[in-house]
């Protein structure tokens, strides 16, 4: 007996340890426009991988055009519309945008 009630004490622990898995079809949106988001990133990576600009100016650019999917990012994983939340997930969206530069040009592994 005491044992089912160590493991159940266990388990309990183990679900509040982990809270994002509370609504994990909160968990599975936020997943899928993380994903829309890149994938719209590297697709315009792609297309500016020959311009011969600053990788950073291009990240800028190739973010701005993905501003939608950047949108329902935001949107989905900032629910309560803090500005600090929305500004870094507009900065990792340039970082990433910027990646993707660099990888279409060969320059970043």
């Amino acid at each position: 007996m005491r044992t089912l009630i160590f493991v159940a004490l266990l388990s309990l622990a183990a679900c509040s340890i982990n809270s994002q898995y509370s609504e994990p079809w909160t968990v599975r949106t936020v997943k899928h426009s993380y994903d829309a988001r890149d994938a719209c990133l590297v697709k315009y990576a792609a297309s500016y991988a020959v311009d011969g600009s600053d990788a950073s100016s291009v990240g800028r650019t190739v973010s701005s055009n993905c501003e939608a999917e950047t949108n329902a990012l935001i949107a989905s994983s900032n629910p309560h519309n803090d500005p600090t939340v929305t500004a870094a997930i507009r900065q990792d969206s340039e970082f990433r945008a910027t990646g993707f530069v660099l990888k279409a040009r060969g320059q970043y592994n």
